[in-house]
């Protein structure tokens, strides 16, 4: 019985592995997605109505100005990555973790995240 129920821990631990990704580092700013994709709304002015966005529920991402580039966190611990992109909404970050693609999607599974200049 002890055997089967390893193999299936070994086996939801790998699915759940660095592995397909590769690791990265990236400045960006936290944005919430309704409010960037939805009419450009970014920077100071906005960090309120972001915050506001972002406790209902909208989520957040990060956005390298370099490229233009949108990365959607990766819940991959099957937790909700906004509590911890909250503090720094609209904000310049150094986050280092996992790139992901699929479908032309960038995600990014945050392993840190700090404030940056």
């Amino acid at each position: 019985m002890k055997l089967p129920v390893l193999c299936l821990f070994a086996l939801v631990v790998w699915a759940h592995s660095d592995k397909a990704g590769k690791a990265i580092t990236l400045a960006a700013t936290v944005v919430d997605t309704g409010c960037y994709l939805g009419h450009g709304a970014t920077g100071d002015k906005h960090v309120s109505c972001a915050a506001a966005c972002a406790r209902a529920g909208v989520a957040l991402a990060l956005l390298d100005s370099s490229t233009g580039t949108l990365y959607l966190p990766v819940a991959m611990d099957h937790k909700n990555p906004n509590p911890r992109l909250l503090p720094f909404v609209e904000k310049r970050v150094k986050v280092t973790g996992i790139l992901h693609e699929k479908g032309g999607m960038k995600g990014i599974m945050i392993k840190t995240i700090e404030a940056s200049k």
